[in-house]
């Protein structure tokens, strides 16, 4: 386990397990939530013994989005009455820095899952689209919130989410910024799964991470690359790149140890060679 201020960490090999852990405030993310989620995803990226990776929320939900107020000492630029060039371009460093704060849950090797409970507005709803695979419960509430209070939804769910329910859906929720619950969730296919409660939940969430990490990790890395490379290109362009990614890939020792315990009859045990 881990220290940081917004979000606790546990590794339970072969799954980590990242907890927004600011229950008191609806893990409303701060700027220690904006700085913290690099290092983290980093070192998860990292870790040979963890193959899969789990986020929920501690407390009543998963996240109510930006903390507003605590953020704004850390953007000052928002309120600055005199708009000059200078002023914005400190502004995009800013912007691009939180963006990076969600993307790298995206570029972190391993399958990221998100368990989702209760609200996920916002900068939450942002960061479940940046992971594989989301699910939650039956109590789950969401909202693409930005628009309703002035902004542009600009660290990548607008980028991000038409790519899992269509662009239809997506403009709706973005426009209206109106709140949806779990099973038009589950209707857009936002999420692949709606549980009864919190505990089904991270069940669910152990089985399904547990599904993940028994498959060879070089195989399941490579696969979350190609998918990710192939957002936004063609399958020409898609079909080139996953030659070339299987092509460094086999064989490997987990593919000889595949075909070797097939002929004998026994469950494989993988080590990512």
């Amino acid at each position: 386990m881990s220290d940081y201020q917004f979000y606790e960490v546990v590794k339970q090999p072969p799954v980590a397990w990242v907890y927004l852990n600011r229950p008191d405030k609806k893990n409303a993310m701060n700027p220690p939530a904006w700085k913290e989620s690099i290092p983290i995803f980093e070192d998860l990226d990292q870790d040979k013994e963890i193959r899969a990776v789990v986020i929920s929320g501690r407390g009543p939900c998963f996240s109510a989005g930006i903390d507003l107020i605590g953020m704004s000492g850390e953007m000052p630029e928002l309120m600055e009455s005199g708009q000059t060039g200078g002023v914005k371009w400190d502004l995009l460093k800013k912007i691009y820095a939180m963006q990076e704060a969600i993307t790298c849950i995206e570029r972190c090797r391993k399958p990221v899952i998100a368990a989702i409970h209760g609200h996920c507005i916002g900068a939450g709803l942002d960061m479940s689209t940046a992971c594989d695979i989301r699910i939650c419960t039956s109590d789950a509430i969401f909202c693409l919130k930005e628009a309703a209070v002035g902004f542009v939804a600009d660290v990548g769910v607008l980028q991000r989410i038409p790519q899992i329910v269509g662009q239809g859906y997506a403009r709706e929720l973005a426009y209206t910024a109106k709140q949806f619950d779990a099973e038009k969730a589950r209707q857009m296919l936002l999420v692949n799964e709606v549980f009864d409660d919190y505990k089904t939940l991270m069940e669910g969430a152990e089985t399904l991470a547990g599904q993940i990490a028994e498959n060879p990790p070089i195989a399941v890395q490579a696969s979350k690359d190609v998918l990710n490379y192939g957002v936004g290109r063609t399958v020409d362009e898609g079909l080139k790149y996953v030659a070339s990614i299987s092509a460094s890939i086999v064989p490997s020792k987990d593919l000889m140890e595949a075909i070797a315990a097939f002929s004998e009859k026994r469950k494989p045990v993988f080590t990512g060679e």
